[in-house]
């Protein structure tokens, strides 16, 4: 358990006579498996759409789809909503943002996570409109997708190398998940985003270096040039 990263039990907002509660007390993740992965793909999204200003990525963050009823509510561990604007909310109420509801969901599963409350969550999303719901399971390398068919979520039956219609990301599960931007980019961790950062910087330190190297050579050849000049004169 990681209770350091729940989310205050104390804040809330009403509407009217309705409060909706921004925590259920619960932390954020169960183990830091499933924390990184849960970081990782909302922190690369946000990063993929950073320019677009209509774009909002959560972390689990309450969404209450319907005004009015704080018991119909989910917490996706990453949301991805087109069509709002970025910027810190308490909770995600439908009704307050034009009534659009997050088009592209993704759950990190923990061992805690039940076949019955997987269910729930399925059905949650296929019912409030979710476009792209994709499940991922870190301990066994297991991706499951579905997509809004008709009526509903339908599952997807292959998702080695799956391109999200919405976020043109594509999933390869040859191995360990790796996830590619539109580019072909891979989403970074944490840490290989901090250590390509320091590598950079070493670069620039290096590139400096050299470039201060060069003029100090240069600067030293002209004085030698202007020396000789002095003694001899132009020839």
């Amino acid at each position: 358990m990681v209770s350091q990263l729940s989310k205050s039990q104390s804040t809330s907002e009403s509407i009217g006579d309705t409060f909706y509660p921004e925590s259920d007390g619960k932390p954020m993740a169960d183990n830091t498996k499933q924390f990184r992965w849960i970081l990782t793909i909302q922190q690369n999204i946000d990063w993929l759409y950073a320019n677009d200003a209509q774009v909002f990525v959560a972390g689990d963050l309450f969404w209450y789809p319907v005004k009015g009823q704080n018991k119909i509510v989910a917490a996706p561990d990453t949301m991805v909503v087109f069509g709002r604007p970025k910027g810190d909310r308490g909770s995600y109420q439908q009704w307050l943002e034009d009534d659009i509801a997050p088009q592209v969901v993704f759950e990190i599963l923990s061992p805690s996570n039940s076949r019955i409350e997987m269910s729930k969550k399925l059905l949650f999303y296929s019912l409030y409109d979710v476009e792209e719901y994709y499940v991922y399971d870190p301990d066994t390398n297991d991706l499951e997708v579905w997509i809004r068919g008709d009526r509903s979520l339908d599952s997807v039956s292959e998702a080695h190398n799956w391109v999200s219609p919405r976020l043109g990301i594509r999933f390869d599960i040859s191995e360990e998940l790796q996830i590619y931007r539109p580019d072909g980019t891979k989403f970074y961790s944490y840490i290989e985003i901090n250590q390509k950062l320091a590598q950079e910087s070493d670069r620039a330190d290096q590139e400096k270096q050299r470039a201060d190297l060069a003029a100090q050579q240069l600067a030293e050849m002209a004085e030698q040039l202007k020396q000789y000049r002095d003694r001899f004169g132009d020839l």
